[in-house]
């Protein structure tokens, strides 16, 4: 990857949580919960799932760079939903404010590092090889990708 791709990666992954707050703009706060298409997500459960999967990458960015062939675990994000209570917790604030804070942080980190930094490897329980840019590449199109569920939701949903 050059450097010119890794850029507009990251400010990619910059503009996510923006994505996200416009996607919720307007959205009834009574219809965060509903679920229009059977075995989707809600709105809500969407936000809560942005800040448990931003905070996890959050660490597994650090650890590929401080661990040497550093081990990324993978976990179960419906699992998570159900036994967190995703959509039993009305507040989006908290997790609004988690998933904003691991990427302004973790701006910062993408900001400082080197060439180096950007080739460490380590390995993924579920997808093998994983490296710092393989990890840029999907998080800077997570949050766009639930901007989106979100609009189709709210578009579903507000008549």
């Amino acid at each position: 990857m050059t450097r010119e791709q890794r850029q507009q990666l990251i400010s990619r992954y910059a503009d996510g949580v923006h994505q996200v707050e416009q996607a919720l703009e307007g959205f009834p706060e009574r219809l965060l919960g509903e679920r229009p298409f059977p075995g989707k997500w809600t709105a809500r459960e969407i936000v809560h799932h942005l800040a448990d999967s931003e905070t996890t990458s959050a660490i597994r960015l650090r650890k590929l760079l401080v661990e040497d062939h550093a081990l990324i675990q993978g976990y179960d994000q419906d699992a998570f939903a159900v036994k967190l209570r995703y959509n039993e917790r009305p507040d989006l604030a908290p997790s609004l404010g988690a998933f904003r804070s691991a990427r302004q942080s973790t701006l910062q980190l993408m900001n400082a590092m080197n060439d180096a930094d950007w080739g460490r490897t380590g390995w993924h329980t579920e997808s093998g090889l994983y490296s710092a840019e393989r990890w840029l590449e999907i998080y800077a199109a997570h949050a766009h990708g639930h901007a989106d569920q979100i609009r189709r939701l709210k578009g579903a949903l507000v008549k």
